[in-house]
């Protein structure tokens, strides 16, 4: 059985505590890390990007079909200037001239047709691009408010570290004060079972929480005060103190 003075086992708490402590810092920076509203909020993007690029892909559409719509006014327009620019010279016979001015006529009936189509397009490209500011906006909106989560859980996982970072180096300040022996049966037994000491008082274990039976509590009294004594039920090092047995 190992062996070590109780005043060395008792100092195994104060190690334990440490030990404890960065457990608790290590799970808080992972529990910080794992945030689940930046999270959902990257699931929202990811929504709103896919209904940009279709807000996107169809205004485009639209100002294709305006460019059409435009082309067409255009191209009857410069078919009514022609023609005008023949009737105001008056070159052509009689019967030339009225089938121009016919012509004129029915141009000007699709002149007005085809800009009727493109007001429609123009109105339906402009609800397109205000539908695909909104939702660029909510991205931004979006953007903005990870941004302030993302810069709060740096901040909190910096200060988390800081403090780690601090108990880490109190801890191996106080671990080369102990007899590498008692050191090595504590490390091995911290590795093992997530708990390397914790005190016996009043007969219950705070490694495990429960109360000793009267068996275990029996093999404690006939160990030496020097004995290391193990938890049966978390494995961990048993600490005495003066009130153990009470």
């Amino acid at each position: 059985m190992a062996k070590a003075s109780s005043a060395e086992q008792l100092r195994l708490l104060e190690l334990q505590a440490l030990d404890s402590t960065i457990r608790k810092l290590r799970n808080r920076a992972r529990s910080v890390s794992d945030n689940s509203a930046i999270a959902d909020l990257a699931v929202q993007r990811a929504a709103a990007q896919s209904r940009l690029v279709a807000a996107g892909t169809e205004a485009a559409d639209i100002s294709r079909e305006l460019t059409r719509a435009e082309a067409d006014v255009a191209s009857v327009v410069s078919r009514v200037e022609r023609n005008q620019q023949r009737l105001d010279s008056g070159t052509g016979s009689s019967k030339e001239l009225t089938a121009l001015q016919s012509e004129m006529e029915s141009l000007q009936r699709r002149r007005s047709d085809l800009e009727d189509v493109e007001l429609e397009v123009m109105e339906r490209l402009e609800a397109a691009k205000a539908a695909e500011d909104v939702v660029r906006e909510a991205m931004q909106a979006l953007d903005a408010e990870a941004a302030a989560l993302e810069e709060k859980r740096d901040a909190e996982l910096a200060e988390i570290e800081a403090e780690r970072v601090v108990t880490v180096a109190r801890r191996a300040e106080l671990a080369d004060t102990f007899e590498p022996g008692l050191l090595a049966v504590y490390e091995k037994t911290l590795a093992k079972n997530g708990i390397g000491a914790a005190r016996l008082f009043h007969g219950t274990s705070e490694g495990s929480g429960m109360q000793l039976s009267p068996g275990d509590l029996a093999e404690i009294r006939r160990a030496a005060e020097d004995d290391i004594v193990f938890c049966p039920d978390s494995g961990c090092i048993l600490v005495r103190s003066a009130e153990w047995d009470s």
